[in-house]
């Protein structure tokens, strides 16, 4: 397993306008200045080789790209993905690497539930934040701790 730590940065995509094509809908003046914060924010906190997913919606992508031009967009990470398939997707904790991941209610805050209290329920997180996750092994017993919570309105 090489290293044992793992690091999630669950990034919510930030403001995005109203539309009736879900994918389609673009960050909105507001949301690029959420993104543009928190990106500013995370890059000089992120290890080097850290690894930038989104999904295949515009909003994501955009989002994404504030913090780096080179991320992989995942159609598991989709608005409709279950919590199983993006823990597959990310290769939680198995990777070993500091994974940053723009994504969508409700799975994000599925996700961070299930992660922190090992409970699935619907934690919210507001649009542009992130909740930053560690995972290690110590003694034989996986951790998770969360190392940090920041929405873009904390950031001004």
């Amino acid at each position: 397993m090489g290293n044992n730590r793992m690091d999630l940065i669950l990034w919510r995509h930030a403001e995005a306008e109203d539309g009736s094509d879900d994918m389609a809908r673009a960050l909105t003046r507001r949301g690029q200045q959420q993104a543009s914060k928190m990106a500013s924010w995370l890059r000089v906190r992120l290890p080097r080789d850290y690894v930038l997913l989104a999904s295949e919606a515009k909003r994501s992508c955009q989002t994404a790209a504030f913090l780096s031009k080179s991320f992989h967009v995942m159609p598991s990470l989709n608005p409709d993905a279950s919590v199983d398939e993006v823990l597959n997707a990310i290769e939680w904790p198995a990777s070993g690497k500091t994974v940053v991941v723009v994504g969508h209610q409700p799975w994000i805050g599925f996700l961070a539930s299930r992660l922190m209290s090992g409970q699935t329920d619907l934690w919210s997180v507001k649009k542009g934040a992130i909740w930053w996750l560690s995972h290690r092994v110590r003694h034989d017993i996986e951790q998770v701790r969360l190392k940090a919570m920041l929405t873009p309105s904390m950031l001004d």
